[in-house]
């Protein structure tokens, strides 16, 4: 079980405690002073629509490398090798694609969710079907994941009190700062929790690479693939025709569809905004590799027998921190864990605000959409932490957070593309799409892991699923009309983009996204190259 004992002195000083205790007082006061000039539902779920670059930028990146990722980085580093960091430097290109294709589509609909964006195209049902998936992965899936990191580090700390009530006291503290303060108090919290993270990552990497002799002695006696990234075609982790194919489907689905990573994005206020935001993301995400991967590579040679992978970030900050830096770490972490907690609830209830209730009270006010969504964030606060100690029963928490991803997310990514590019796709299609993927998934799901029948890797079968679901589309397209070509909001011309092209023309070189993207993609590839 990953609560077995690590070796390390998990006990903390006062000054530790000090810098912990001031973090969640000072989280909890911004929270509530930001939620007293909330004057409606577009304050609440979407700051109104006001954010900058810098702020959307930075609380992308804090809410993806959540507790989660910090704990499964590490983690699948020390037990296959530096494969994992294939998920981080994808998000850059998936991040260059959203700023390129679906964001502009995205803010001038001026929807308040991603399921909603789909219903404008293919109507209530599509709709109502993609909330209630996004639904469900953002409590089982993403919250339940942060809230089980998270009591899997304080359990060292208070190894006498039981992982579920640390759980609850957590999702409790979250879910209050988010219930007060909505989109505009998760931004700004992330923006400050993120030093406190990047800090706390790059002093534990400093320490670990000093204390195994440097590059070399992070090298020795490690196999060629545990430090490459493009692994064979049989890897057990990240198989060569799963990155290309399988990777960035779950990549899409995280960053361009996931409401409470692309809520962020909708908040901005303007596409030059929003877009400067989603490229700042996409530089932060390439450090990863450095400073939250290779520790974990360096904890095979300074703790080589732990019993699970997950203990290895932990026992990291543990083993190697003085006090002082120990507590400034933990309340890194614990910043990271509360960026995705709150990002998820607040997504979660602006999904059932906006997508279930309004629909079905079109009379509510602003005041009672607000109130209704700090209603639905204190019930997916108790159903996250409820589901969260279940996750202890799986090998390890990336690989949990992944698999999970990979049977039920096919059919949404078919068809934001084909609301993108598709002038052909109607409703027939897209209820085919849902139906026929998500059958095929669970039929997967059932020979896969259930019965063990089949042993098809998860990045294998989201391709399988992507198939599927596309074929149905277009089977179902055939039986349904096309729409008319003017009442399709949510697709991507290449008029638009020549228009766009003509506008940038006359821009600054530094203000022009097009240039950035392109430096960002270069040093991708040269990264990848470096660790082929």
């Amino acid at each position: 079980m990953i609560l077995a004992q690590i070796g390390a002195d998990a006990s903390l000083h006062a000054a530790d405690w000090a810098v912990i205790g001031g973090y969640l007082v000072f989280v909890l006061w911004l929270g509530f002073w930001i939620g007293r000039k909330h004057e409606g539902a577009e304050d609440y779920f979407l700051a109104g629509r006001s954010m900058t670059w810098l702020f959307i930028g930075v609380s992308l990146f804090a809410s993806n490398i959540s507790s989660t990722t910090l704990i499964g980085l590490a983690g699948d580093a020390y037990s296959t090798g530096i494969a994992v960091f294939n998920y981080e430097w994808m998000a850059s290109v998936v991040l260059v694609f959203f700023a390129s294709f679906l964001l502009p589509a995205l803010l001038r609909s001026k929807v308040y969710t991603l399921p909603e964006f789909l219903g404008l195209r293919f109507g209530m049902g599509v709709r109502r079907y993609f909330s209630g998936l996004t639904l469900f992965l953002n409590i089982v899936v993403d919250t339940a994941g942060s809230l089980y990191a998270g009591g899997v580090v304080l359990k060292l700390l208070f190894p006498d009190v039981d992982l579920g009530m640390i759980i609850a006291a957590l999702a409790i503290f979250a879910g209050i700062y988010t219930m007060a303060g909505g989109l505009a108090a998760v931004i700004y919290t992330d923006f400050v929790q993120t030093l406190f993270l990047l800090v706390g990552a790059c002093v534990i990497s400093w320490i670990a690479f000093g204390r195994v002799g440097g590059w070399e002695g992070m090298t020795e006696g490690l196999s060629h693939d545990r430090l490459s990234l493009i692994r064979p075609a049989d890897d057990a982790s990240v198989p060569w025709p799963g990155l290309l194919f399988g990777v960035p489907i779950l990549g899409f689905y995280f960053w361009c569809t996931n409401q409470f990573m692309a809520q962020r994005a909708l908040s901005a206020k303007s596409l030059d905004h929003g877009r400067g935001g989603l490229l700042v993301a996409a530089a932060l995400k390439l450090p990863v590799l450095f400073i939250m991967v290779l520790p974990g590579t360096m904890a095979i040679h300074l703790y080589p027998e732990l019993p699970r992978p997950d203990l290895v970030y932990p026992t990291l900050m543990f083993d190697l921190l003085p006090t002082g830096l120990l507590g400034l770490c933990l309340a890194g972490f614990i910043a990271a864990l509360m960026s995705q907690i709150d990002s998820t609830l607040n997504a979660a209830s602006t999904l059932v605000t906006m997508d279930f209730i309004r629909p079905l009270r079109p009379q509510l006010t602003q005041i009672g959409l607000m109130r209704v969504g700090r209603i639905a964030t204190v019930a997916f606060m108790a159903l996250a932490a409820f589901w969260a100690p279940e996750i202890d029963r799986f090998e390890s928490l990336f690989k949990y957070l992944q698999q999970v991803l990979a049977y039920t997310i096919p059919p949404v990514v078919v068809l934001f593309f084909a609301a993108m590019f598709s002038a052909r796709a109607n409703h027939a299609g897209a209820m085919a799409c849902m139906i026929a993927g998500t059958l095929s998934g669970a039929v997967l799901f059932v020979l896969n892991v259930v019965l063990e029948k089949t042993h098809i890797h998860f990045l294998y079968v989201a391709p399988i699923g992507c198939l599927v679901a596309w074929t149905a589309l277009l089977i179902g397209n055939r039986l349904g009309t096309a729409p008319p070509t003017e009442d399709l909001p949510t697709r991507w011309t290449p008029d638009a983009f020549r228009a766009e092209s003509a506008s940038l023309a006359s821009s600054p070189w530094h203000r022009n996204y097009r240039i950035w993207s392109i430096v960002l993609l270069i040093v991708t590839a040269l990264l990848v190259w470096v660790f082929r």
